[in-house]
């Protein structure tokens, strides 16, 4: 079930990265080019990140590191343990790979992935409830979580029947309301050159650092603190510092979501069907396939031309 939501939330980011590119001058359905780097890359990084952040888990004598066939060797995915932060750097990776092949700019990409990005770690979350895993500290609010004595991640000492922060729902609301939040804040303001995710890397570094704060599963520490609040600190300085220098290197918006000489020409409907008046004329005067006088190749529906 855990698998199943994120590939819905993957699906659902998609969707909706491709409806505000294409909005804004992208050819339809190119972001598939980009998910096809993207997606892999960001699960090898979320895999990777777990990794390095647990080394106890997988770094002992006589652990199985390497071998996949058997269990807890690093590359065994399926037995859980995966980072939103790793998933971000792979899938950055990513992005750049499908932004140099396709022509698109990296941050006009970043901005338009922006909150699919909210709504897909969103739908995420549903998997944690499902595994009954990430919950927080015990609580007596009416909303706290029941979670099963046997589960691994219980605290000991605690009796029977106590109710935890359900924290992946908390992240989950924060993840939707940032993704409404980065869409209003585009209607009263420019959010391009990379803004928008700057908000997104605040407004999610924010409610991550307290949510991760409050968890009781095992982490690795740093001077103290979770290795996670720390990258969820790192993220939000990331974001301020991009929005700062974005805004002073580029207040307005892109003059196209292409870097120059990339860029993707919308098929004319008018020259589609002068280009077939064309063809019937030439193979009515015995000259078959012969473009009519004055075509050139630029008019060709569908071609990409630089300027």
């Amino acid at each position: 079930m855990y698998a199943l939501c994120i590939l819905l939330g993957i699906i659902l980011a998609v969707v909706i990265t491709s409806r505000r590119l294409t909005r804004r001058g992208a050819e339809p359905g190119v972001v598939l080019d980009i998910a096809l780097w993207a997606v892999p890359l960001g699960i090898i990084g979320a895999r990777l990140y777990h990794v390095l952040t647990h080394p106890a888990d997988y770094f002992y004598e006589g652990a199985n590191i390497w071998n996949p066939f058997q269990p807890g060797a690093i590359w065994n995915i399926w037995e859980g343990g995966n980072a939103i932060f790793g998933s971000l750097i792979g899938g950055a990776v990513g992005v750049l790979i499908g932004c140099r092949l396709t022509g698109l700019r990296f941050w006009s990409f970043a901005d338009a992935l922006a909150p699919g990005l909210l709504v897909a770690q969103a739908i995420g979350r549903i998997g944690n409830w499902f595994n009954h895993e990430l919950f927080g500290a015990p609580t007596d609010l009416p909303w706290g979580l029941e979670i099963p004595s046997d589960n691994a991640a219980w605290p000991q000492g605690l009796a029977e029947g106590t109710l935890f922060h359900p924290t992946f729902l908390y992240e989950l609301i924060w993840n939707l309301a940032g993704a409404a939040v980065i869409i209003l804040l585009e209607r009263r303001m420019s959010l391009r050159w990379g803004k928008a995710f700057g908000v997104y890397l605040i407004w999610y570094g924010l409610g991550r650092s307290f949510f991760e704060s409050i968890r009781v599963d095992p982490s690795e520490m740093f001077l103290g603190i979770r290795v996670n609040v720390w990258a969820a600190w790192a993220a939000v300085v990331i974001g301020i510092v991009l929005i700062l220098v974005q805004r002073h290197r580029h207040p307005g918006l892109e003059p196209s979501v292409y870097v120059p000489g990339r860029e993707w020409v919308r098929p004319d409907p008018e020259v589609d069907s002068d280009d077939t008046e064309s063809d019937s004329d030439s193979l009515d005067d015995g000259v078959e396939g012969e473009p009519a006088e004055g075509a050139t190749a630029a008019t060709s529906p569908g071609r990409p031309v630089s300027e």
